[in-house]
């Protein structure tokens, strides 16, 4: 490889890492400091130039692109806070009123699409778990110590987070209701001989996962006094006001229902092609890898717009109604889950070759 090569493949890199802080920061910033309104249109901006360029990526395909778009970024916050700064026009308004409608109305489709994305995850570490299984009794001992680590795990994050979580009677009636229906959920999954431990303890993360986010505490940092503080004339204080700035302004259990809704979509849309193959050992042998898959590349070409959206909804909703959708977020998953086991016989096999693991 030349070095040429590898200081263009190091600057691309940069340009997109710089891109997305730019985008993690841009946002919270505009929200905090202009209004709802001034940090919808930002996001609609966002989202168009988002697409703008995976088309011209779809299209031409050049590296290039990612550091041509670095300074798109700071221009549409200066056009946003400018515009914002006077007399705003109305069709602006009501462009960035559409748009909050959308992603508002947008809350079910994301829910749906991670709990999916969850359950389809977890399955698939099953069937590779199965897998290796089969190697040997090394495999399997280390699998038992994985799985009841996991459990261990989620066990303990839910105990954490059960004071938090479980501050109202309805909440603490909703968390009974989930665990008792996920045990009796694995010992007939376990009994019907459709599920293993490995997708069982996976479920288990997931479920202390989304309870641990309902008991977030919010307050601790949105502060807007602790964001700010005066600036001296010395470097070291610029430094240290930047560092409280972007500590306090960058929503934690929002950046984390972000990397993890990021996550599983994108691992779920290398997974779903293989759904329905005739080999899954197959699917891996394609000649265009991953690339070649039309839906993997799609969501792959266009990943920064999907980005910037699932970043504006979750930024948009209130604490409340996070709450309210991680429940949703939680039965609807167990649901999902209680089809998939009592629906699916074990005559599935032989029409979409996903089930065989399940079965010792």
């Amino acid at each position: 490889m030349s070095r040429g090569w590898l200081l263009w493949t190091a600057v691309s890199n940069i340009a997109r890492l710089s891109t997305v802080l730019q985008i993690l920061l841009f946002l919270p910033l505009t929200l905090s400091t202009l209004s709802t309104s001034a940090f919808l249109l930002l996001s609609l901006l966002l989202f168009l130039h988002s697409l703008i360029h995976g088309t011209l990526l779809l299209l031409w395909g050049n590296q290039a692109l990612s550091v041509m778009q670095v300074p798109m970024h700071p221009f549409l916050l200066l056009v946003c806070f400018n515009a914002f700064s006077q007399s705003v026009p109305p069709f602006l308004i009501t462009a960035a009123s559409w748009w909050g409608k959308i992603l508002h109305f947008s809350s079910p489709g994301f829910i749906i699409m991670e709990g999916l994305s969850s359950l389809l995850v977890v399955q698939k570490l099953g069937q590779e778990g199965k897998k290796l299984v089969d190697e040997g009794e090394v495999y399997q001992f280390g699998l038992l110590i994985v799985t009841a680590a996991a459990y261990v795990a989620s066990a303990w994050w839910i105990v954490i987070a059960y004071p938090a979580a479980a501050t109202s009677p309805l909440s603490s009636t909703l968390l009974g209701v989930a665990l008792t229906a996920f045990l009796f959920l694995t010992f007939i999954g376990f009994g019907l001989r459709r599920t293993n431990v490995i997708e069982s303890s996976g479920l288990a993360l997931f479920l202390a996962y989304n309870v641990w986010l309902c008991g977030f505490d919010q307050q601790s940092f949105l502060d807007p006094a602790s964001a700010y503080a005066p600036l001296l004339s010395n470097i070291l204080p610029h430094l240290q006001t930047l560092v409280n700035f972007v500590t306090n302004t960058l929503p934690k259990p929002v950046l984390v229902s972000l990397v993890y809704r990021l996550s599983i979509l994108h691992l779920a849309s290398r997974i779903l092609p293989t759904i329905g193959a005739d080999s899954w050992d197959a699917d891996y042998g394609v000649d265009d890898g991953w690339d070649g898959r039309p839906l993997t590349h799609l969501l792959l070409t266009y990943r920064q717009a999907i980005f910037v959206t699932v970043y504006s909804h979750l930024l948009l909703l209130d604490h409340g109604s996070q709450i309210w959708w991680r429940w949703m977020n939680i039965f609807f998953t167990l649901v999902i889950w209680t089809v998939e086991l009592l629906v699916s016989g074990q005559d599935d096999d032989t029409i979409t070759g996903t089930k065989e693991w399940k079965v010792d």
